[in-house]
């Protein structure tokens, strides 16, 4: 594992390594904290099948919350991954509402099989919700679920979910529990930015939304690059870059009708920005779509490379790799 060390930076401290683990909000953003941890508290108030499930990690995914609201209903299972799905499998079979949490390398990697043959080819109602996605995690490879999408965008039966902020994780979370369904969701822990509240936003499964329009540029984006595409307007507007923003939370079924209508319209270059590795993510599920359609707009794509990541300061390992609100606003001014 090779590790990235940040230059320090005129009138700012060294980043240590608290920096792998820090939060992805910039500094004196507005937070929220443990946003899942909490609307799952309130959901289960509301339907007493809901049941919270973890492999050893409930302090880092927000399920310690839960735990301590209904103790009767958290289940600590150990470092034992392929158990807790096998299990949450089981729950849902007798009626429960399992939301299973761990880390998405250990769902996506250690327990794939699992939660393919006991969730999703039986089309169980299990809620996974995985913290760590993408470059989230300073921790080099071991930690850093940058293929996660494309493996669950794989697999039959599966909602694959991306959200941006906590405004919109607390309203996913009802939401997915009114699909009768297995879900994969990408999990925002911890101090988590606060952003689509001033758009009026309100998350839909299976919808795209456009938060902002513009005619030089679309940016087609999921999860915390939809934070990165918004943070970069402002240097856009300053170069005379006008650019528009359709947030896909919803990765699988993907809102083909609003991206088609969106990607059609003459003149923009349309650029997919994703926290994952260039294959087998939003990238290519946009990019796919739009070929099979006969529309073809110039195409870009901001994404992780095909290869293992560096451990380091995520700060440094942002712009690093192409991901930092800096280097979002620099790539689509390049390529225009």
């Amino acid at each position: 594992m090779k590790t990235v060390r940040s230059a320090p930076q005129p009138g700012k401290p060294r980043l240590t390594t608290s920096a792998m683990i820090a939060s992805i909000a910039a500094e004196g953003q507005k937070t929220k904290p443990a946003p899942f941890g909490h609307a799952l508290v309130e959901l289960a108030r509301r339907h007493p099948d809901v049941v919270g499930m973890t492999a050893d990690l409930g302090k880092y995914t927000d399920l310690h919350i839960f735990a301590k609201e209904f103790p009767d209903r958290y289940y600590q299972m150990g470092m034992a991954e392929q158990l807790l799905f096998g299990a949450a499998s089981g729950l849902a079979a007798e009626g429960f509402m399992p939301f299973a949490t761990t880390y998405a390398v250990f769902a996506s990697r250690r327990a794939y099989d699992f939660i393919h043959q006991t969730i999703a080819e039986e089309d169980r109602n299990v809620k996974i919700v995985c913290a760590l996605p993408g470059l989230t995690s300073g921790y080099g490879p071991s930690h850093q679920a940058a293929e996660d999408l494309a493996f669950f965008r794989a697999m039959p039966n599966m909602t694959v979910i991306d959200p941006c902020d906590a405004h919109e994780i607390e309203q996913l979370v009802p939401a997915i529990a009114a699909h009768q369904g297995p879900v994969y969701m990408r999990l925002l822990r911890g101090q988590v930015p606060v952003v689509l509240d001033e758009y009026d936003y309100k998350f839909e499964l299976g919808k795209a939304k456009l938060i902002r329009d513009g005619k030089d540029v679309l940016i087609i984006s999921s999860g915390i690059m939809t934070m990165r595409a918004l943070e970069a307007l402002q240097t856009l507007n300053n170069d005379r870059v006008d650019a528009a923003v359709l947030h896909v939370p919803t990765i699988k079924p993907l809102d083909a009708e609003t991206i088609l209508r969106e990607a059609g319209k003459p003149g923009r270059l349309v650029v997919v920005a994703e926290n994952h590795t260039t294959i087998g993510g939003l990238g290519e599920a946009v990019a796919a779509l739009l070929m099979r359609s006969g529309v073809h707009p110039p195409f870009r794509q901001i994404a992780l490379p095909d290869e293992f990541l560096d451990a380091g300061a995520l700060p440094t390992l942002h712009d690093r790799y192409g991901i930092s609100t800096a280097e979002v606003a620099r790539q689509i001014k390049q390529w225009l």
